[in-house]
């Protein structure tokens, strides 16, 4: 018989070994949770529509009337429908669309039908018929592009007396000296890769369908070309941006396959900043790295603060330029959206108790967006305070609920570790609550991305950096991006001074009107 204290041993023994095994059965289960979610998160990305807006239904649902008021520690609850509270929507009438309207400034070309003489009289009377009027019918035409060659003629001139005096009219320089393209057939190359993704392979294609023998290898040499020929307007708009009291800050990854030292399938990055302020400028930059010696080389000590992401390799430029650093709560959101994906249909959880918070944040600035910076100050002290006071106060309490690699804990510990940089944009009314301008301005970038697929060299990096933000600075200046890259391209060799570059800048009072 065993004693009493050898049974307490043993089945102290038994006891751990039981609570070891359920430790590890419940680390397993949360395995096998974080990686079904990500499987679902895989196919999200993969199939599902990438909006982030919430529907209507979502956000009047009686139960997010009051975000704080959801409590549930188990992170989900049932949503099943009050029917004592169900409404019966009408039927939906579908209002009839408009016609589309044709522009006034398109050229009118008149086609006037008549009636043969023999139908010109009154069967009634046999008067002859008298005009009284037309009736109208508009038709859209297109007349596809058209190709024609400019002779340059240099008037040469000679002493008819000695005949040894020789003298020769002069030419303004071209963009590309000695070169078939004029300034009108490189625009509309650039317009075409940069402005609507169109790859050089399919433009070669396009311009032989009209006779044109413009092989790719050509294309890409002028696009180089027309990069290194703007880049004194490029220093003048990054002047521009780091005089602006707010930037913002972004970035995307980049192939380029003739890199010194390093391998042609490794990453590069495509940089964006931009200030979206009275003169908007947006600057593409390339590097070949996403190291924190980036941002310290883009930004400097006047800039006051800037917008970015979650990424650290802003710090360092922060810390040294002592730069505000503001955080983007789209980011936020956005992860919180990946959450609430996951969860199971007919429930809501704690990603839908955080949206419902970031929600009215966003609701509090759609208010308020044309009101001047002081009393957007105002407004946001007075009515988005206390709701970020009641978000932070159910972030606290629900953080230790979440294990931290499920999607919702990912989302909840992001909003923790960036939150004195989310709130920031407290401090003052003309900061901006989120980055999505930024990205916005280098999805052009990313959509091409996926049909050019990748930079050939370096210089071919750096050419379609300048271009991308001359063409996304007149989008954002409403300028129409071929009609001004034709002029940059007509001017921009001819010009002598500083002054003469200035009056090239997208915002320039001087480039024509009808470029708007």
């Amino acid at each position: 018989m065993k004693n009493a204290a050898t049974l307490q041993e043993e089945n102290a023994q038994l006891k751990a070994q039981l609570e070891e095994k359920n430790a590890l059965l419940q680390s397993r289960e949360r395995r096998i949770q974080t990686l079904e979610e990500l499987i679902k998160q895989f196919n999200r990305k993969q199939f599902a529509p990438s909006s982030e807006k919430l529907t209507q239904d979502q956000l009047d649902l009686g139960l997010f009337n009051e975000a704080e008021s959801l409590d549930d520690a188990e992170g989900e609850l049932d949503a099943a429908p009050d029917t004592a509270n169900t409404l019966e929507v009408p039927a939906h009438t579908r209002r009839k669309k408009p016609r589309v309207s044709l522009p006034a400034h398109l050229p009118r070309e008149d086609v006037l039908y008549e009636l043969p003489e023999s139908e010109r009289v009154c069967p009634h009377d046999g008067t002859q018929l008298k005009v009284i009027g037309t009736e109208d019918h508009e038709q859209l035409e297109i007349i596809p592009a058209q190709a024609k060659v400019i002779v340059h003629r240099r008037q040469k001139y000679i002493c008819p007396c000695c005949e040894q005096h020789h003298a020769i009219a002069c030419k303004p320089k071209q963009p590309i000296e000695k070169s078939i393209a004029g300034p009108g057939l490189l625009a509309y190359v650039a317009t075409q890769k940069y402005c609507d993704a169109l790859p050089l392979y399919r433009q070669s294609e396009i311009f032989k369908r009209v006779g044109l023998e413009l092989n790719r290898t050509n294309l890409a040499n002028w696009m180089v070309r027309c990069g290194q020929l703007v880049q004194p307007l490029i220093n003048l708009l990054h002047e521009q941006l780091l005089a602006q009291p707010i930037i913002h800050l972004d970035e995307t990854t980049l192939q380029v396959l003739n890199e010194p030292d390093k391998a042609a399938q490794s990453t590069s990055y495509m940089w964006v900043m931009g200030s979206f302020a009275k003169q908007p400028a947006v600057l593409f930059h390339y590097e070949d790295s996403r190291r924190q010696e980036v941002p310290l080389a883009l930004l400097d000590e006047t800039v006051n603060a800037i917008m970015v992401d979650g990424y650290e390799g802003y710090g360092k430029a922060c810390t040294d330029y002592q730069i505000a650093r503001l955080g983007c709560w789209a980011h936020a959101r956005r992860k919180l959206m990946d959450a609430k994906a996951l969860q199971k249909k007919g429930k809501t959880g704690k990603a839908d108790q955080g949206l419902a918070f970031i929600q009215k944040l966003y609701a509090l600035e759609k208010a308020m967006k044309d009101q001047p910076p002081d009393e957007r100050y105002r407004r946001r002290q007075d009515d988005a305070k206390p709701v970020i006071d009641k978000l932070h106060a159910w972030l606290e309490k629900s953080l230790p609920q979440v294990p931290p690699q499920t999607a919702i804990g990912k989302a909840l510990y992001y909003l923790h570790s960036q939150w004195d940089r989310l709130i920031r944009y407290l401090d003052d009314g003309a900061y901006p609550i989120d980055n999505n301008r930024a990205e916005n301005a280098i999805r052009p970038f990313t959509v091409g991305r996926k049909n050019w697929l990748f930079a050939n060299s370096q210089a071919g990096a750096k050419a379609s950096a300048n271009l991308y933000s001359l063409i996304e600075s007149a989008k954002a200046n409403g300028l129409n991006p071929y009609e001004y890259l034709k002029v940059v391209f007509r001017e921009l060799p001819n010009a002598q001074s500083v002054d003469a570059i200035e009056k090239l800048l997208p915002w320039s009072a001087s480039l024509n009107p009808e470029l708007m």
